[in-house]
């Protein structure tokens, strides 16, 4: 029998683990932690019996994976009344909501028209586009028109996008805001791939957290693989390459380098010391007595909310990672999942 080892138990690690044990393949699993699922987990970060995910919290992207909905498993999603809120200095909130009509009534009168241009056609076959969008691998588009239509406006840079497609500061902002999440320059070309994937996503599925924490989804994972036959071995931490006819590397590239540097082809070994990392996140957690007190009372409608004023802040901020008034992205999951904390209390966090 073929024998494989997945470096890393985070959902990639364990989704590849799942395919190649599903194929007939001996497949194990190795963390270098006692909890598995890296940044796809909970803990008790702050106080006791206050659940903090430890890195993502809203999946907009995993309740639309085709992987994840092939897999027979009940995953408990919840959905916040609106996916989004991008909260605004006059006090009011722009909000990405489920439909396309109400996220319309959120923009100013001119830009919704514009607005529906630009992402009805995309949302409403936003299902047949997240498989080329997904794919590990180079292969001809299922839907090429789509895809084309897609690319046209995902290549520019998202302030470009906003710019030229919205005149009003609301729909701006919100865009910017959904742009952000690419962590990349808001002039860099593709930048506006992420918002576009983000807002239709969030009109086609949602933008749902995990009952219990992030680390319900691992689980869920991790106990369908170990059906499967699957094995997890964790607070194993992986210093050389292990005997296997297949080893897959759910790491960085410093960690791939110094597990299997020497063995690597020289050019792809050249690539790994030149990859250039990007800006570091600051996270903090909150254990709160109360919800956070909103002045846009909106906030209080959906989990994750984006902290950065107009398009050009957003600009600013990201343009250098320097500015005084950076972007910040908050989630408060416990609004809609009372396992998060005890009864009138609450959890939030920060990046």
């Amino acid at each position: 029998m073929a024998t494989a080892t997945t470096i890393g138990s985070g959902p990639n690690g364990l989704s590849a683990a799942i395919v190649l044990t599903s194929a007939g393949v001996s497949t194990t699993v190795v963390e270098r932690n006692q909890q598995i699922g890296g940044a796809c987990s909970t803990a008790e970060a702050t106080l006791p019996g206050y659940l903090h995910d430890l890195g993502s919290s809203a999946f907009p992207m995993a309740i639309a994976s085709p992987f994840f909905r092939s897999l027979p498993l009940e995953i408990p999603w919840i959905e916040p009344a609106a996916p989004c809120a991008h909260p605004l200095d006059d006090g009011t909130a722009v909000l990405l909501e489920h439909s396309i009509a109400d996220t319309v009534a959120n923009l100013d009168s001119a830009d919704g028209p514009k607005y529906r241009t630009l992402i009805e056609p995309l949302a409403a076959r936003f299902p047949d586009l997240v498989p080329d969008l997904l794919s590990p691998i180079l292969h001809a588009p299922r839907h090429p028109l789509l895809l084309a239509r897609f690319g046209i406006s995902a290549l520019l840079p998202a302030a470009s996008i906003a710019r030229s497609r919205f005149s009003g500061v609301r729909a701006r902002a919100l865009f910017a805001g959904m742009a952000a999440h690419s962590v990349l320059s808001l002039e860099a070309p593709t930048s506006a791939a992420v918002a576009l994937v983000l807002i239709c996503a969030g009109h086609a599925y949602g933008w749902p957290i995990l009952c219990g924490g992030a680390q319900t989804l691992t689980n869920s994972l991790a106990h369908h693989l170990q059906f499967l036959g699957g094995r997890i071995e964790t607070s194993q931490e992986v210093t050389q390459l292990p005997d296997t006819d297949l080893v897959l590397a759910d790491i960085t590239p410093r960690q791939l380098l110094h597990i299997a540097g020497p063995k690597l082809p020289p050019a792809y070994r050249r690539q790994l010391e030149h990859f250039r990392y990007g800006a570091g996140a600051f996270k903090i957690d909150y254990a709160l007595s109360s919800p956070i007190p909103w002045t846009a009372k909106d906030c209080l409608r959906t989990a994750t909310v984006h902290l950065g004023g107009t398009l050009d802040q957003i600009a600013a901020s990201e343009r250098h990672f320097t500015s005084t008034t950076p972007f910040v992205l908050l989630v408060q999951p416990s609004l809609f999942d009372p396992t998060r904390a005890f009864a009138g209390h609450h959890t939030a966090w920060a990046y």
